[in-house]
């Protein structure tokens, strides 16, 4: 197909109706920044740039519905490699890569700590990853012609089983990712039209099914063509902005690294400022304070509800003010509901409490590689091994996560050709490098923003966007005068990953334009991947699961259908989930990887290259790696120790972190897939070839 006439003329076709929307969107950003400079509110510009960027993802999801299988499951195997690439990049970019990863380079640093592996681990191991879906998984998926990949799974091993454990596999790394998406979504709709978080989640819902509902594979891909154009916009400009704003050159990736010494001059400047040491102190003591409710929690607990409800008693007496009695009933209902739910909520304030006690509040300096010293104190040289450590596995897991995510590799069954799939993996690291190249330079910039010209500032001086964000979702953005000097410290800013990104052009103080693109790019790469994670489910439930395992009879238009609906089901679901915001984008996201490297790399790749890899040792194998993932994962939750009455914080194996867990899944798959296609003399399956 590749070097036919009729597939040029598609080619060229593609290329001008692409030309169209970019010139399109453009004109669409000159004419709301025009409209800003002659007055329009920003409470329009917001809902405006939201319902414009839906609107535009729909129109390409009406048009490019289907009901054909082909079509619907793969685009008709007819994508060209650059266009593929540029759509398995927005895919991939997600609501993690374009929200939360400047944020876990601002937060953890580049190296990061003992409890947490630096914010340059997402993008080695992110971008490390494709290089290993280009050599050892994608043209091999490719050259079989297949729709799905627990298909690859039953066309290899044969029977029901691998099947059946490779699409449950692919709905719970799929749906704990989604869930990330979501919660992305609900929090940039909240942000632009000034609804509620849940109303947000289920505003963007709808943009989500617009794009994905009617043309499957086919319409998904050209809405992320059209959502990596405008995410790409949307990093860009605020960070070249931003560096033109403090360095006079708007190239970010070349000159940031004059931010990285003016920084350190910085945090030891804060470091030594009385100010912050009195706030360390503070947070030090409520740590200490909340260790003491546990040894009574029941008791602690009752303490509490009576103070409140003597402080509402109180401040009825005195005829106080009606917002102070609201604000009171509202800390009251506030209050944890039995003692399980108060352990767990205490447990967390005492570990942010020991980490805002830190030097600089637990956020360590860009300009060293981990924590801790490995020259220094047994404590120093333990901090820096374990730091080192989490910092390896993190990586480790997020590039073998990446060969083994389902979505990512069906879009690489889009191509015309093995050829073209190869070239498509060059393509999607492209388009990513285009941006994560500038996400270390953000987080400097940013850094160094809020430390130059945020910190210091009276609180009766702040800007008004704090007071926003925070209204949005409090987890987002909190600023306390802890001393009560009425001076801003860093200690007395608390920060979130998924905030820093959609907060840099307000931070920046550029115009509000800019923060509506953000927003919209925000908006674009979360929607993009919740596209193709939805798609993936569906499939799993209705093509691998309904159709060989309940109905065999369905056909391929009745799959179709069906698919729609489950994907409906699902997004619903997914919904319902993300409004209790279960956590920050960043580890839901890593540990779907975990989940995705444990459960399908190592009888993938062995069922590629190792001709002794059989149905019983792929069976074995998947159930072994994924289990021991989500052990480790569960029994270092702390929601399920406090329901379990465990002993709080985590059990720990070499002082690894739960999101890399697939640290322990990938090399115990390995090893039992290798055991079993050793002792047994089954062998491939006869319809199956390389």
């Amino acid at each position: 197909m590749p070097d036919t006439p009729v597939y040029a003329a598609y080619k060229r076709r593609l290329h001008r109706n692409v030309g169209i929307f970019v010139a399109g969107f453009l004109l669409f950003l000159a004419l709301m920044a025009w409209a800003e400079r002659n007055g329009l509110s920003r409470y329009w510009l917001g809902p405006i740039f939201m319902f414009s960027t839906v609107m535009m993802y729909a129109v390409i999801g009406i048009y490019g519905r289907t009901t054909d299988p082909e079509e619907y499951y793969v685009a008709g195997r007819r994508i060209p490699a650059m266009y593929n690439g540029m759509a398995a990049a927005a895919d991939w970019m997600s609501a993690a890569s374009f929200i939360s990863l400047a944020g876990g380079l601002y937060l953890q640093g580049f190296g990061g700590t003992q409890a947490q592996a630096g914010g340059l681990a997402y993008v080695l191991g992110w971008t490390g990853g494709f290089c290993l879906v280009a050599l050892l998984i994608a043209p091999h998926l490719r050259k079989l012609n297949l729709y799905t990949v627990p298909d690859y799974f039953s066309l290899r091993y044969g029977g029901r089983w691998p099947r059946v454990i490779a699409a449950l596999a692919a709905m719970l790394c799929s749906f704990t990712y989604v869930i990330a998406q979501i919660y992305g979504i609900g929090l940039i709709a909240s942000r632009l039209t000034g609804v509620q978080f849940e109303i947000g989640v289920l505003l963007g819902l709808g943009g989500v099914l617009l794009c994905s509902f009617l043309g499957g594979m086919r319409a998904i891909t050209w809405t992320q063509v059209a959502q990596y154009i405008i995410l790409l916009l949307a990093f860009l400009i605020p960070v070249s902005w931003l560096a033109y704003k403090q360095l006079g050159n708007p190239m970010a990736p070349v000159v940031y690294g004059a931010q990285l010494n003016k920084i350190s001059e910085l945090e030891t400047r804060l470091m030594q400022d009385p100010a912050e040491k009195e706030v360390a102190t503070i947070f030090l003591q409520r740590a200490k304070e909340y260790e003491s409710r546990l040894q009574d929690i029941e008791g602690s607990l009752q303490k509490e509800r009576s103070q409140a409800q003597e402080l509402i008693r109180r401040l009825k007496q005195q005829g106080a003010d009606s917002a102070l009695i609201v604000q009171a009933n509202r800390d009251f209902a506030a209050l944890p509901k039995d003692p399980v739910a108060a352990r767990e909520r205490w447990v967390r304030i005492i570990n942010e409490s020991y980490e805002r006690a830190r030097p600089l509040g637990g956020v360590p300096a860009h300009t060293q590689p981990y924590a801790g010293d490995p020259t220094g104190t047994p404590a120093e040289q333990e901090a820096f091994s374990t730091s080192r450590l989490n910092f390896l596995a993190l990586m480790f897991c997020l590039m073998v996560g990446t060969a083994g995510l389902p979505h990512l590799l069906t879009r690489y069954y889009t191509t015309p050709s093995v050829a073209e799939a190869r070239t498509s993996v060059a393509w999607s690291l492209f388009f990513i490098a285009l941006v994560y190249v500038s996400a270390p330079a953000l987080a400097v910039l940013v850094k160094f923003e809020v430390m130059n010209n945020l910190v210091g500032s009276s609180f009766d001086a702040l800007p008004p966007w704090i007071a926003q964000w925070a209204k949005v979702d409090s987890s987002l953005i909190s600023v306390a005068d802890v001393n009560g000097d009425r001076i801003l410290q860093w200690g007395e800013i608390r920060l979130g990953a998924d905030m820093i990104m959609l907060a840099t052009p307000e931070l920046g103080g550029l115009p509000y334009v800019i923060s509506g693109l953000v927003a919209a790019g925000g908006l674009a790469a979360a929607l993009s991947t919740a596209d193709g994670l939805l798609l993936t489910i569906s499939n799993a439930m209705v093509r691998d699961v309904y159709a060989h395992e309940i109905n065999d009879h369905v056909t391929p238009e009745q799959r179709v259908i069906l698919s729609k609906f489950a994907l409906l089901a699902v997004a619903l679901i997914a919904a319902g989930v993300a409004s209790f915001k279960p956590a920050e984008i960043l580890p839901l996201v890593a540990a779907s990887f975990s989940l995705a490297a444990s459960a399908f790399v190592p009888a993938m790749v062995l069922g590629i290259f190792w001709p002794r890899a059989n149905r019983r040792g792929a069976v074995l194998g998947m159930l072994a790696g994924l289990g021991i993932t989500i052990y480790y994962m569960m029994v270092n939750a702390a929601p399920v120790r406090a329901f379990f009455a465990m002993s709080p914080g985590q059990d720990l194996w070499f002082g690894i972190q739960p999101i890399s867990a697939a640290v322990f899944g990938v090399p115990l798959g390995f090893a039992v897939v290798v055991a079993v296609g050793l002792l047994t003399a089954e062998r491939r399956t006869a319809s199956y070839q390389t």
